[in-house]
């Protein structure tokens, strides 16, 4: 091993060592040994087998050391030193770890494959496949033989809630569409038919914030801790540009124009990407989160766990620190009321149902038509027909 080399892992460790130290003591934990030992046992593997710098942490190095070490599982410790010395610049990229999955048959993979080019795979996806490739195995089915009625006891078998019972439905239809016109695997489209039970009585009003609660809300802040400065900007992107959760979570840096005062939503639902202006108080809330309390990280993710490794932060979490946030302001509902509430305003602006399906970015009007019902003031020129 080169000397440069020795001692950038040496003074790695050192450091990584001192941090987290300092963030368990901190927390009111002792430091773990047996990562410390993983780490020392690393470092005369490293020496030993004179590995240089840009090969320290690849698949290779880490599948050898697992091989020469007396400890049953290296794989978190190491990957956490890489994962800091990513975010300190020490290292390039972030050393990836596949997931032991075994694959699924070709016709799965090969739909897998297509939603990739198009779109990127859903890892959801991938488990609803996998649980439907058990099932028709379990029960001797083929494609050539597959009805609606094996599909419909497929999905029982799953106890979840409606939305996500919906939401496998859809993963399933756009399966059996590429079936069918892609692999002509399937004699008909079992897309179409495979619905759920009608509802009844379900179209109510979207929820929205009142004037007095949303300043309730904003005020609730007090924007000491770096996880309250970045719930904030979440909430001024929920309330300002009417984003969904899962838009908030993929906001990178790059979709952030500060000259033009405009983010870009890439990953929009529909696959409709589109430019807003971001208003100057949305604007003034991201910017104190990036300078103030996003961790110093390659990542290009906007919004960062404010603890080691930063990775960013998913859908669930956005959609918990804002419905916390609310509800520490003494305020009902969930963080899509602040997306209704963005719909409301739009609407008392004056601005018309079909400017407002394209801000809120809907699929059609009638997703959009529901928040007329919101404002009397607004029925009463729905129902006289009036121009909005």
């Amino acid at each position: 091993m080169a000397d440069n080399s020795l001692k950038m892992l040496v003074e790695g460790m050192l450091d990584y060592l001192k941090w987290i130290k300092a963030v368990r003591e901190h927390r009111g934990r002792p430091l773990n040994l047996g990562h410390r030992n993983i780490l020392i046992d690393f470092l005369i593997f490293a020496v030993r087998n004179d590995i240089a710098w840009q090969d320290m942490f690849t698949m290779k190095t880490l599948e050898d050391f697992q091989a020469y070490s007396s400890f049953k599982r290296c794989y978190p410790a190491i990957k956490a030193l890489s994962e800091y010395l990513l975010s300190q610049g020490k290292i390039d990229k972030p050393m990836q770890i596949p997931r032991p999955e075994s694959p699924l048959p070709d016709s799965f993979e090969s739909y897998l494959a297509d939603r990739r080019s198009r779109f990127h795979e859903d890892h959801d996806v991938r488990r609803v496949l996998r649980l439907f490739d058990q099932y028709l195995t379990k029960h001797n089915i083929s494609f050539s033989r597959l009805t609606i009625e094996h599909l419909d006891t497929f999905l029982k078998t799953f106890k979840v809630s409606q939305t996500s019972r919906r939401l496998y439905r859809y993963h399933l239809r756009g399966f059996l569409r590429h079936l069918y016109y892609e692999q002509k695997l399937l004699k008909r489209d079992l897309a179409p038919l495979l619905v759920g039970p009608a509802t009844f009585g379900h179209s109510r009003p979207p929820k929205f914030l009142r004037p007095k609660q949303i300043q309730a809300l904003f005020s609730g802040f007090n924007l000491e801790k770096s996880s309250d400065i970045r719930t904030y900007a979440m909430v001024h992107l929920a309330y300002g540009l009417g984003l969904r959760p899962i838009e908030i979570s993929r906001i990178t840096l790059d979709n952030i124009s500060f000259g033009k005062q405009e983010i870009t939503i890439k990953d929009r639902k529909g696959a409709n990407p589109v430019t807003l202006p971001l208003p100057e108080k949305t604007l003034k809330a991201v910017a104190l989160y990036i300078s103030k309390a996003r961790p110093k990280s390659l990542s290009r993710h906007l919004f960062l766990r404010c603890q080691f490794p930063y990775k960013h932060t998913s859908v669930c979490s956005v959609t918990q620190y804002i419905s916390k946030a609310m509800k520490k302001a003494g305020l009902p509902g969930t963080s899509y009321w602040l997306r209704h509430t963005y719909a409301q305003n739009l609407l008392e602006a004056g601005r018309s149902i079909y400017e407002v399906k394209e801000m809120m970015g809907h699929q059609n009007i009638q997703s959009s038509q529901r928040y007329l019902h919101i404002n009397s003031k607004l029925m009463r020129k729905v129902l006289f027909d009036e121009e909005l």
